[in-house]
């Protein structure tokens, strides 16, 4: 038989998939705080305050 069991086959999905997980969450954690991205972060929290007079239809 093989030595691959189920029991062995979902812990290696879980911490591979928690590990992914994690890292993705990294990225754009890092991706969000970046200085070089901060004028435009500021810029998108403003816009839905901007007074917008084109009409929309």
């Amino acid at each position: 038989m093989s030595g691959l069991t189920y029991e062995a086959a979902a812990r290696f999905a879980q911490q591979g998939g928690t590990i992914y997980f994690v890292a993705v969450f990294l990225a754009g954690l890092i991706y969000a705080l970046w200085p070089k991205n901060k004028a435009a972060f500021q810029r998108l929290a403003h816009l839905p305050l901007e007074n917008d007079e084109t009409d929309h239809v």
